[in-house]
């Protein structure tokens, strides 16, 4: 039987499939909103949000970009045959249901930290668990860090990425792209992407609850694995 989770990633996709880009810039009357009811830091990311539908997804000329967006050349022509493996899209999903649920305007690092928590399969969840990092302890330092949203603010359906969440995509994807290998981009590459900008809330929470660089060089131990077996 399908987990809650799988369920959630298959309508997910099927939108994507069948909808228009949807990583779209904040409307004029979200932002008026954002301005009124919301902290400043998320008011600046309200503002500054890219609109990843600008940036090329190609979407059907390689699966990783039918999946998630990306900025990555090589990925977005095709010329490179990598795929989100399936619990990397799973936390993509997740996320974005997270920053709804925090009432945010955007999906930022730490909706994708989050959404890997809340998937849970993976081998980055588990090792975030292990050392003591837990969704409501994300949650709860994720609202010190930027804030919380007012209750009668309504993000809207699909929280467009923050330039860092965006940027731990593309990282994620550049750091399989140099195994010279073709494969999964995995969550554990996503975690790594999201630890590899400091100035990034994500990294933020991440260092409030004890993760370190240690952690971090156990996880990219454990990534070119992860991708080289079955489907995740």
């Amino acid at each position: 039987m399908a987990t809650a989770a799988q369920a959630a990633a298959a309508a997910f996709l099927s939108f994507l499939s069948s909808s228009p880009p949807h990583h779209t810039a904040p409307s004029s009357s979200v932002s008026f909103l954002a301005a009124r009811v919301l902290p400043a830091s998320l008011r600046a990311a309200a503002a500054g949000s890219p609109t990843s539908a600008s940036r090329s997804r190609g979407r059907g000329v390689a699966a990783v970009v039918a999946q998630l967006p990306t900025a990555n050349p090589e990925v977005a022509s095709g010329e490179k045959k990598i795929r989100w493996s399936s619990r990397a899209v799973r936390s993509f999903a997740m996320a974005e249901l997270e920053a709804r649920k925090m009432r945010y305007p955007t999906t930022g690092t730490e909706g994708l930290l989050m959404g890997i928590l809340v998937e849970g399969t993976s081998d980055a969840a588990k090792l975030l668990r292990a050392n003591g990092i837990t969704l409501l302890k994300v949650r709860e330092e994720a609202a010190n860090v930027l804030g919380k949203s007012e209750m009668f603010y309504f993000s809207p359906m699909h929280p467009p990425l923050t330039e860092a969440a965006q940027r731990a995509l593309d990282w994620a994807i550049n750091e399989k792209l140099k195994s010279g290998e073709d494969g999964e981009v995995t969550a554990n590459h996503l975690l790594l992407g999201i630890w590899s900008d400091k100035e990034s809330a994500g990294h933020k929470v991440l260092a409030s609850l004890g993760f370190d660089d240690e952690r971090a060089n156990s996880l990219a131990k454990t990534a070119g694995e992860e991708a080289a077996m079955s489907p995740r």
